[in-house]
């Protein structure tokens, strides 16, 4: 049974926790703010962008001078998962459920023959899947020194991924990510980005006359779609990094408050039992006298 000086300094040791995680709280919500309002600003453009490319699509997907990048290679054999995580661990749930995600990608893949290459943004996915697919690692994308998550971060990415597929890399390339929904509520996102793919956009197209074409325009758009979409994946990977961490230091402040009551009543007991013993034992010695 541990003595009272040890339920006090452990009593201590958690209350120095509970502090710990209510900072990291409250710091969470402020930045989560911020996060979530850029993450909101950013899906109308992505949104729109991506319609008008999707209308686009439709009258030159079938030509001959389709751009490779909506086109594809012809091929389906190589592919490149770029599986975006969190630099800081601390957050939930939120780095295994795209971990999983892309755990259940890449055994799909392997299955069907298919080659697997793997290009991780933020080290605690890359943590994860190395013991069991580090084999498939191709690179690695370092933001632990940006504060402030900026499109010239996303075209960075974008451009290695470019440089892999005009480099004939790779035929198909995946985006994994969470989608922010809410502070408690994250959805682990796997989004295609090449060859680009589209929702049906109808017949807008050909209310139209392009000029250049239709392709030279596509030309132009599709490697800014891809820098556009591995922002909004960032942006939405940031809301759901800090809504998660939020959510988990806020369970772990209240588990620490739980922990705290339970170890100041068990103190109390013993305390209480000492004193008695030390009557009886006072009492018993008088008695005796």
């Amino acid at each position: 049974m541990p003595s009272l000086k040890d339920l006090k300094n452990r009593i201590q040791s958690v209350k120095n926790t509970r502090k710990i995680t209510k900072a990291m709280q409250m710091v969470a919500a402020a930045k989560l703010r911020r996060a979530q309002e850029a993450a909101e600003a950013a899906r109308p453009y992505a949104e729109r962008m991506t319609a008008v490319m999707g209308a686009l699509a439709s009258g030159a997907a079938n030509s001959a001078g389709a751009p490779r990048l909506l086109a594809g290679t012809g091929a389906d054999k190589v592919h490149l998962l770029v599986i975006m995580t969190s630099e800081r661990g601390l957050c939930g749930g939120f780095n295994t459920t795209i971990v999983r995600l892309a755990r259940a990608k890449i055994a799909e893949l392997l299955a069907a023959g298919k080659t697997v290459k793997i290009l991780t943004v933020g080290k605690k996915g890359r943590e994860q899947l190395r013991r069991d697919y580090g084999q498939y690692f191709v690179g690695h994308v370092d933001l632990s020194d940006v504060k402030r998550m900026g499109y010239s971060n996303a075209q960075g990415i974008a451009r290695e991924i470019l440089s892999r597929f005009d480099g004939g890399e790779f035929d198909v390339a995946t985006l994994f990510y969470n989608r922010f929904q809410s502070v408690i509520s994250q959805i682990p996102t796997a989004k295609q980005v090449i060859p680009a793919t589209f929702e049906d956009a109808g017949s807008a197209s050909a209310l139209y006359d392009y000029e250049p074409s239709e392709e030279g325009i596509l030309a132009d758009l599709l490697p800014r779609g891809v820098a556009t979409q591995v922002f909004t994946a960032l942006l939405e990977n940031g809301a759901s990094e800090q809504g998660a961490r939020m959510s988990a230091m806020d369970n772990a402040t209240r588990n620490a408050g739980d922990m705290i009551n339970k170890l100041t009543i068990r103190y109390n007991r013993s305390r209480q039992a000492a004193i008695t013993k030390e009557l009886i034992e006072i009492i018993s010695g008088a008695e005796a006298l």
